[in-house]
């Protein structure tokens, strides 16, 4: 499989000594109509990947914050072939690595293959599926690395070394590692189990790895910024659409939070 948007980010990003800053934002949150200004507002402040969340009536994995969004994009009528629509809306103003975030029911209600085709054809890079078991995973990961797809999946602090090993060996692109366990949402610390969880998923894979979940200042950023080579923010950008839903001043929030953001990462060749 060739190189993905993905690929060659982390690519450059190793050679520049610095690790990604990686946004997830759920797609149609307020509306459809105004997520890829949203993307374009969070590129313009530093975001180096977006992910593209798939909103869902049961987002186990989330916390209130992005729960909240998904109900308000599932009122604005967003459907996996909207998120679809939106990608390809993004892709004819940029570049930006797209990673589709989504839970297995709606890719099952659209068709896996059906679903690797189309996001391939819309630009979209690749796929997390987060209640997906790894153990479970060889006919989704066929399916989107047939479709030229990355795959990434998750691993946490209560993995054990098989379960790292089958992260490893399943994922393609970056994998994600969760920062504590339970759902999203900021957090007033970064997790102390950040720091040993990168070096057990640094023993059986080369892939780039990217920490999630609880991250939401400068500060944090830079901490795991300093470990890991993706850092992932969603609910603090979340929280921005929810509080300026109806402001015309949206994307300019979200783009000065993205560079705050952006400030923390550490970079080795400054």
């Amino acid at each position: 499989m060739s190189q993905t948007r993905i690929g060659r980010l982390f690519e450059r990003l190793r050679a520049e000594g610095r690790p990604a800053l990686i946004a997830y934002i759920t797609a149609g949150d307020p509306s459809p109509d105004q997520t890829p200004a949203l993307v374009a507002a969070l590129e313009r402040g530093g975001a180096d990947l977006i992910e593209l969340g798939v909103p869902f009536s049961d987002p186990i994995a989330d916390g209130p914050v992005i729960q909240r969004g998904s109900e308000r994009a599932l009122k604005a009528g967003t459907k996996v072939a909207t998120v679809l629509d939106i990608a390809s809306e993004i892709r004819r103003h940029s570049e930006i690595p797209l990673l589709l975030f989504t839970y297995m029911n709606p890719v099952l209600r659209y068709g896996l293959d059906a679903l690797a085709r189309d996001a391939q054809a819309r630009g979209i890079d690749g796929c997390l599926l987060t209640d997906l078991s790894v153990e479970e995973a060889e006919p989704y990961t066929c399916a989107m690395r047939k479709a030229g797809l990355d795959t990434v999946f998750l691993a946490a602090p209560t993995s054990t070394e098989r379960r790292l090993e089958l992260v490893a060996k399943y994922s393609s692109g970056f994998v994600y590692l969760v920062s504590r366990t339970g759902v999203t949402g900021e957090r007033a610390s970064v997790s102390d189990a950040v720091g040993p969880l990168v070096n057990a998923m640094r023993k059986v894979t080369s892939l780039p790895v990217a920490v999630g979940f609880g991250i939401s200042t400068p500060d944090q950023v830079r901490a795991v910024g300093a470990v890991a080579d993706g850092v992932v923010v969603g609910s603090a950008f979340e929280r921005v659409i929810e509080q300026n839903a109806a402001s015309p001043e949206l994307p300019d929030k979200l783009a000065a939070l993205a560079r705050q953001l952006a400030s923390g990462l550490p970079s080795k060749n400054r």
